[in-house]
């Protein structure tokens, strides 16, 4: 019996997480389930939470936990959730772990694998002040992106030491090719008896 591929990738901005983990969820045949990208899609769509979520958003502040978890939670409900699902950029904090324990307590549900992008923090700035020139986004200059990793280092990187003590946290080196990286999350997680589909 192959455990049920419920997975959560961690990184800080740069390391390739969505990257890696649309890879993940495309071998498993699971969703990505992105924070940002449902945020988006609810916006895009005009609905109430979206409406909530924009007003927020333009204001400069964080979009607060029980909105976020509410719209997680809402997603992981629908029908091609329940095989399966990758989380990516939730839970952010503490506060949404224990909402993330409480929704899946409730559906009888466990996380497999928490996925940990490891990448030196000089790589994530090189990483981000390339893609910033790149794509032609001036607001992200060394001191903002430095700024971004520092709310990570601070409010996500403490998740980590929850996991790790259930035990479910797989540190996987996010430096190398995309390809070997996928193949270093690939097999950290078969090891766990999650097998990609064939």
């Amino acid at each position: 019996m192959t455990a049920t591929p419920r997975l959560l990738i961690v990184g800080p901005q740069g390391s390739g997480k969505g990257t890696q983990g649309t890879r993940i969820a495309q071998a498993f045949r699971i969703p990505a389930v992105s924070t940002g990208d449902v945020f988006r899609a609810n916006i895009a769509d005009g609905t109430e939470l979206g409406v909530q979520v924009q007003e927020i958003i333009k204001s400069g502040n964080l979009v607060p936990d029980e909105l976020t978890s509410a719209v997680v939670r809402d997603r992981l409900a629908q029908a091609d959730a329940a095989g399966g699902f990758l989380l990516d950029g939730y839970p952010r904090n503490l506060g949404q772990v224990h909402d993330l324990d409480a929704f899946l307590e409730d559906r009888g549900e466990n996380l497999e694998s928490v996925i940990e992008l490891s990448v030196p923090r000089d790589e994530s700035i090189a990483r981000l002040t390339l893609r910033a020139e790149e794509q032609g986004r001036t607001d992200d200059t060394e001191a903002v992106i430095a700024h971004r990793l520092s709310i990570y280092e601070r409010e996500t990187a403490p998740i980590l030491d929850v996991y790790r003590e259930r035990g479910l946290v797989d540190s996987i080196d996010g430096v190398g090719t995309l390809d070997e990286i996928t193949e270093r999350i690939l097999t950290a997680l078969i090891a766990r008896g999650l097998n990609p589909a064939s």
